[in-house]
């Protein structure tokens, strides 16, 4: 798609609605502002492994100007609406654009920590700072992943997540009370 189409997409064609495990259309000029839902940035290693690159939220700047990896997907983690951001209006979303290159920084760091047990729960961190909601308990993070995908973010099996999240529970700083939710206690 070129700067020209952009510009004739029909007006209601600027913002859109997907559905979960949906994926975003993505073109080399343009990116999209997420108004609801949550998605995640993959792309694939040489091994046909998956690789989780961040996960972005409401006010997120995502699309394909912000990444040079071929293959590069938006996937929906639930349902999501995203408006669409042509280059000329670019300028006006540089707080967005540089937020997403500092979170991606913040998550790329975290992958890096030596301790798997301190990346797992810095990872949570991440998630409660970026999708947390306040609960009296502390907070929720409502975010719908698999032990499997929290192991493809931070680099190890997923056996070793679920084994490092019941410590965690036992330990009490977590708290598990539904399949995929988990909260951060604030007490810690």
């Amino acid at each position: 798609m070129t700067i020209s189409t952009l510009a004739i997409l029909p007006s209601n064609a600027k913002s859109r609605d997907f559905c979960r495990r949906d994926l975003i259309p993505l073109w080399p000029e343009a990116l999209w502002k997420i108004e609801s839902g949550i998605v995640r940035t993959v792309t694939w290693n040489e091994e046909g492994n998956q690789i989780s690159l961040g996960y972005w939220g409401v006010g997120d700047v995502i699309g394909q100007p912000l990444s040079r990896l071929d293959p590069f997907q938006v996937e929906c983690l639930t349902p999501v609406t995203v408006s669409l951001i042509p280059p000329q209006q670019w300028s006006q979303e540089l707080d967005s654009i540089l937020s997403h290159i500092q979170q991606a920084q913040e998550l790329h760091s975290i992958v890096q920590t030596q301790s798997t047990d301190l990346r797992l729960l810095n990872f949570l961190n991440w998630l409660a700072k970026k999708f947390g909601n306040p609960t009296e308990f502390g907070l929720l993070i409502d975010v719908r992943l698999t032990h499997l995908e929290i192991a493809d973010v931070i680099g190890i099996t997923r056996v070793s997540v679920t084994r490092m999240m019941q410590k965690l529970e036992r330990k009490g700083i977590i708290l598990r009370p539904r399949r995929h939710c988990i909260i951060l206690k604030s007490n810690r």
